[in-house]
């Protein structure tokens, strides 16, 4: 079986992206810190919490949505927890299992973290990129999700 080699241009497509990725997250990371809030991985729960309603998410579904491995969450809820941020709900089906749902203060934590976050969006891909472009770059990276995301 022979293995086949990337493209130079898959390989340098695949270098921007991962320098670029890195580069906009830590940009968005320095500006929450600068705001004194807490780090992105904080929205992205509690994002995730805020649209799944009063119902909450199971743990196992909250790790299915953020971009974090299944010990960071764990960690991060018990966090978000001390921190009044979200609740661990008991399943009435399901003894030993637990819906967690955001709290008041999270929703309110959720819109502060927003409006550094959004701000950050806009100054570091609005700003550069045209609706057209922006488009584009979203059509061509839901192609490479799994399952591609098609639109």
């Amino acid at each position: 079986m022979t293995k086949k080699s990337p493209s130079p241009e898959a390989v340098k497509t695949w270098g921007r992206l991962m320098r670029v990725s890195r580069q906009l997250v830590e940009k968005t990371e320095d500006a929450l810190k600068a705001g004194g809030l807490p780090p992105l991985a904080w929205y992205d729960v509690l994002h995730e919490l805020a649209e799944a309603g009063e119902g909450g998410l199971r743990p196992f579904e909250l790790i299915d949505r953020v971009l974090l491995a299944q010990y960071n969450v764990s960690r991060l809820l018990a966090r978000l927890e001390a921190d009044g941020l979200v609740e661990r709900l008991p399943v009435s089906d399901d003894g030993r299992g637990q819906t967690v749902r955001i709290t008041p203060s999270g929703r309110e934590t959720r819109r502060r973290l927003w409006a550094v976050y959004g701000k950050a969006i806009s100054e570091l891909m609005g700003d550069r990129l045209s609706s057209e472009e922006l488009e584009m770059l979203a059509r061509l990276l839901g192609r490479l999700r799994d399952p591609p995301i098609m639109e």
